[in-house]
This record gives structure tokens, C-alpha cells and sequence, in this order.
């Protein structure tokens, strides 16, 4: 190495741009938050600013333009508003050049069990100018509205194997022609990994102020098969970066 030459490359000017884009986005979209009190603010800038999932879906492109979506174990809607400030942003100026087009959701339906993050989401979220609707309910038995995405986060291992297949089944169903699910797991193959995440997933339950539920997992192997068996077309995207987790993105198109 030339002793001359830097030991840290400068991140190039695309890498440079989507970052800055990225610190607006997630300060426009924690914000509301401050309405449902100071945990709800930390815990949603934690969570989107730790948690890789968000930005890599925008910077794959994995949402489609328009349509509704539907946000099983939505929490405190993070993800509605997410994708209404993307979509605020986009519209007062320029979008990165790097990542695909700006999604634009017409409407979202989160799916939520606990009462108190549906509270949470409605006092922030429910109040922006979004068509919106927050539903307490347990995803084993909420009707699913017709939709055209489907987005299922760290929630399936929650209940056995036969709510998991019931519950895919009806999001099927739910699914417009060309509609798709992004289910997110952790994959058992990875022993240690897994571990590590359900250890914290009950931990972060319990400081939310609820009861950690008994889980059940798969590999994605396993959860791969059960989608092709529903007619998806299944893609694996390993969605653990920065973590010590096991999550893989299942991004299941019909």
C-alpha cells in the first residue's frame, strides 16, 4: 500500500447523497412520533435508524408505486410513516439517484395486537394527511382486505405452524394479481443467530410493556417451500447487516 494513500476510501458521491437523503427521511419520519409521547419518539428512532430493513426495501425498490398496503404486526405504523414521508420528500425535491423511483402508496391498513402501539400509531401517524387505518386484532383471525402489498416483520414466529400456513393462505387470497408479500424471518439454520434474536425480540417486548408469547421458527428453507406452495415466486435477501440476528427478507411475488 502507498503509505500516501488514505486507509478509509471517501464513500463515492452516490453513496454520499443516499446517506444524507437517508438522515432527512428518518428525521421526517420519526418526527410525528413526539405526538405519542417521549418513548414512542426514542423507540421509533431507534428502530429505524438501527434496523436495516427499512432503508434497504426503499433502495431495493420493493414497494410498488400506488396500491394498498397492508402492515401485519404494524407496531406503532413506522412503516406508514416511512413510506408518507418518502413520499413527502420526493415531492419537495430530489429523490436519490441510486434508488429506484419514490413509492406512493393510496392507502395502508396496519394490523396491530397490541392496544398500546395502536394507540401510539394512531395519536402520530393518525394524524397525517394519509389514508390510513389502524386495526387492533390478532392476525390470526383480522380479515384481510383486498391489497396489493403485504409486509409481515418479525411477527410469524409468534404462533404455530398451522396459524403460519393459515395466515399466509389468507394473504394470498387477499393479494390483487401481481400482488406481493415481504415477510421477514428468522432463519433457524443459523443456530446462534437465531438465538441472539428471539433473546432480544423478548427483551423488547417486555420493555414495550408486554408478555413475550412462546415462538416457533423455520429455516428459510422451510418458510420458502410454504410460499412456493402457495404459488409465490419466492427471493431470499439476507437482511441482517450491522446485527448479530439471523433475518432474511422473503420477498414472495405472485
Amino acid at each position: 500500500m502507498n503509505p500516501a494513500e488514505p486507509l478509509h476510501r471517501a464513500p463515492s458521491p452516490n453513496r454520499a447523497a443516499s446517506d444524507a437523503f437517508w438522515r432527512r427521511l428518518h428525521g421526517a419520519a420519526t418526527e410525528p412520533y413526539r405526538a405519542a409521547g417521549r418513548f414512542a419518539w426514542h423507540f421509533a428512532r431507534g428502530k429505524l435508524g438501527r434496523d436495516p430493513v427499512f432503508r434497504s426495501m426503499l433502495e431495493r425498490g420493493d414497494f410498488k408505486s400506488g396500491g394498498r398496503i397492508v402492515d401485519i404486526g404494524c407496531g406503532q405504523g413506522l412503516l406508514a410513516s416511512l413510506l408518507y414521508s418518502g413520499d413527502m420528500l420526493a415531492r419537495q425535491g430530489p429523490w436519490p439517484a441510486a434508488w429506484p423511483p419514490a413509492p406512493a402508496p393510496t392507502a395502508y391498513v396496519g394490523i396491530e395486537l397490541m392496544p398500546r402501539d395502536v394507540q401510539r400509531a394512531r395519536a402520530s401517524v393518525g394524524g397525517l394527511p394519509l389514508d390510513s387505518d389502524f386495526v387492533c386484532g390478532d392476525m390470526r383471525y383480522t380479515p384481510l382486505p383486498p391489497c396489493d402489498l403485504v409486509v409481515i416483520l418479525d411477527v410469524l414466529h409468534y404462533v404455530d405452524r398451522a396459524a403460519k400456513d393459515d395466515l399466509l393462505g389468507r394473504v394470498r387470497d387477499a393479494l390483487r394479481p401481481h400482488g406481493r408479500l415481504q415477510l421477514r424471518v428468522g432463519d433457524m439454520d443459523d443456530a446462534l443467530g437465531f438465538r441472539i434474536s428471539q433473546w432480544v425480540d423478548k427483551a423488547v417486548t417486555w420493555v414495550r410493556g408486554h408478555r413475550a408469547p412462546p415462538t416457533w421458527g423455520r429455516t428459510v428453507a422451510q418458510w420458502s417451500a410454504a410460499l412456493q406452495g402457495l404459488g409465490f415466486r419466492v427471493h431470499a435477501v439476507p437482511m441482517s447487516a450491522g446485527t448479530p440476528f439471523a433475518n432474511v427478507l422473503l420477498v414472495a411475488d405472485l
